[in-house]
């Protein structure tokens, strides 16, 4: 089946698709062979341990890395779409696990309450601890010649990407203030992000929560974005609050329509496959890689591509908004 031919499955039907499909501009970059190498990394100072996954491309490099944080119950198994995709496309992509918001909390049967409490200021804490330790050992092993990846990190052009408490994640190195004192446990070698479902914070202070985040971001969500654990009284448009509130770095705001929680996942759902998500994974994959190579590339056209070219691909499956340049 050509590109075109699955194309026009994927994105739309009927008569109107044609119109559509003569303003969509797909974006699309050299695809090239890679590979998986897995790990589990010990932090002494913490006595906890990291499992890693990381997808990275098979040429020489140096090819900048993304960071990524699942949601809570979530491995380093899942969101394979999004690791090997980047990793196809020039990017090496770094898949985290989080001990004690993973899988562990909901083996032997899910609780809400377990879930719940998994969503602790310490499991928070340790989740960006998590992303600090794995740099670290990103620079080291980088310069270890016998590592099968030496040579083949830009560690000087880092992103970091997260879905749900892993866009909680996200935020946090990237800037967000924690609640308690206004501090921040940001790393500053992250330059870029992509936060997918972030949850809203307790407090309503969003311009000093949110006030400290000053690096590109590009956020994403659905119009049918809620998860099983939210607060009550949360709505999808709670997605949006660190989009609206980040000032002086510039954002993006994807927002699909009939988009859910877990669109962004990729994983299986119990009540079968929803239609509409291969569409969606495709443009996920497409804008996120825009992101990546004009914000971790300097890829100028890919840049004009997302100020321009995103919204007409998108079509009637979202709505795509951008800050760009603004104070």
């Amino acid at each position: 089946m050509n590109s075109i031919t699955r194309r026009q499955l994927l994105v739309g039907v009927g008569t109107l698709f044609v119109a559509r499909l003569a303003l969509a501009m797909p974006y699309a970059t050299p695809v090239q062979s890679s590979d998986i190498w897995r790990a589990e990394w010990h932090d002494a100072k913490r006595n906890r341990n990291v499992p890693v996954k990381i997808y990275f491309p098979k040429g020489n490099g140096p090819f900048p890395v993304i960071m990524f944080s699942h949601g809570l119950g979530g491995t380093r198994e899942m969101y394979q779409y999004l690791g090997s995709y980047w990793a196809a496309h020039g990017f090496v992509a770094v898949h985290l696990q989080h001990i004690g918001s993973d899988d562990s909390v909901w083996r032997g049967g899910v609780d809400r309450q377990n879930l719940m409490g998994a969503m602790s200021s310490k499991n928070a804490l340790d989740r960006v601890r998590d992303v600090s330790f794995a740099i670290d050992q990103l620079q080291s092993l980088n310069n270890t010649q016998t590592w099968p990846l030496h040579g083949k990190l830009d560690l000087s052009h880092i992103g970091m990407a997260g879905h749900s408490f892993g866009a909680n994640t996200t935020l946090m190195v990237s800037g967000l203030k924690l609640p308690m004192g206004g501090n921040s446990v940001s790393d500053p070698r992250i330059k870029c992000a992509i936060a997918m479902s972030s949850p809203s914070p307790v407090l309503k202070n969003y311009n000093v929560i949110y006030g400290g985040i000053k690096i590109p971001m590009f956020h994403m969500t659905g119009t049918q974005d809620v998860s099983p654990v939210d607060r009550n009284g949360t709505t999808p448009l709670d997605r949006r609050l660190p989009y609206d509130h980040i000032r002086g770095a510039d954002a993006y705001l994807t927002t699909f329509a009939g988009g859910d929680h877990m669109v962004f996942s990729g994983r299986s759902r119990p009540t079968g496959a929803v239609a509409s998500d291969e569409r969606n994974h495709l443009l996920i994959q497409e804008s996120s890689t825009a992101f990546w190579d004009a914000y971790l590339k300097g890829d100028a056209k890919a840049m004009a591509w997302l100020h321009t070219d995103f919204a007409k691909e998108l079509g009637v499956n979202g709505v795509f908004e951008q800050k760009v340049g603004k104070g």
